[in-house]
């Protein structure tokens, strides 16, 4: 008996559902084990990655999501 594609996207959600909290548990227990302060350089590393490449946007895109809003908006 064929799974409908409704049925895949169903098992999908409820798997990561589950999944999510143990994931988060193996995240925070690997940053906890990360030795002395060196957890706290990696993100300083990750944060200055991101300020040397990020490009400034022209907008926060508030004013396109207000627009997206007001078409919705019966």
């Amino acid at each position: 008996m064929p799974v409908s594609d409704q049925d895949l996207i169903k098992q999908r959600v409820e798997a990561w559902r589950r999944a999510g909290p143990a994931l988060e548990r193996v995240r925070r227990a690997e940053l906890r084990a990360l030795p002395g302060d060196h957890g706290g350089a990696m993100i300083d590393a990750l944060f200055e990655i991101g300020c040397r490449f990020a490009v400034p946007r022209p907008s926060s895109g508030l004013i396109e999501q207000q627009r997206l809003f007001r078409k919705l908006k019966p």
